[in-house]
């Protein structure tokens, strides 16, 4: 049996991003799909002293009204400074900043010189994983040959890759075509993103959509333990 799932890519997205990454056997990034404005393609939220802040990578948009993810570039790289400047001054308390600080910073360097959002959110999803443990294999939509119609697109990728069942994140049950996936003798199931534990977070109320690295921070080699199959192992 091989699952799939097919998603966009993010900007060091939250833990239910690589739990759905952990739970599949091959993950596909789907970054033929056009880019959406003040979306989670190109930001994410840290944890600070004062509430919640967001950290947004500036694109081109002007004039790209229909560009597709993977066309997307970057304004230029003066975001990575700014970037890790506000992770290194709120995190620098949590408990195990210090352990993967050089870490995370090696993949902001990575990003210096690349100029496509969907390379720079790959640095990221990928370096993540290496330090997760997760060893799902990462590939990308443009290598499939998709054709058209939403449901139809995903349906043909998972074809392709061999896949016997799809994971779909919740949100995309509003479109899918149930009877498509029966039709091509894929199982369709959602991600359940209820009954995350909490975890020792910095700055008072506990705040579950946090980027991954709230967690690497403050919970270092004991992450995964927090994350949904090892919540699971633990109940059975």
């Amino acid at each position: 049996m091989k699952k799939v799932a097919i998603l966009q890519s993010n900007y060091i997205p939250w833990k239910g991003y690589f739990d759905i990454i952990d739970a599949v056997d091959e993950f596909v990034l789907y970054d033929d799909m056009q880019f959406t404005k003040n979306d989670w393609r190109n930001r994410n939220i840290i944890k600070t002293s004062n509430g919640t802040q967001r950290l947004t990578i500036p694109v081109v948009t002007k004039g790209k009204f229909y560009q597709k993810i993977i066309e997307t570039e970057v304004l230029s790289s003066k975001w990575i400074k700014k970037h890790w400047h506000a992770i290194q001054c709120n995190y620098a308390r949590a408990a195990c900043f210090d352990e993967y600080a050089g870490v995370i910073r090696e993949l902001y360097e990575k990003c210096e010189e690349e100029k496509y959002l969907s390379k720079i959110n790959y640095i990221f999803l990928k370096g993540i994983c290496d330090i997760l443990g997760i060893e799902t294999k990462i590939s990308w939509s443009s290598e499939y040959d998709f054709g058209e119609g939403k449901t139809e697109k995903l349906v043909n990728i998972c074809k392709q890759a061999g896949a016997d069942e799809y994971l779909s994140g919740p949100a995309a049950s509003d479109y899918i075509d149930k009877k498509l996936f029966d039709d091509a003798d894929i199982v369709l199931t959602y991600m359940d993103y209820s009954g995350y534990p909490e975890y020792p977070q910095l700055y008072g109320t506990f705040v579950h959509g946090v980027t991954i690295l709230d967690m690497i921070f403050n919970l270092g080699s004991q992450t995964r333990k927090y994350m949904k199959k090892a919540a699971f192992q633990d109940r059975t």
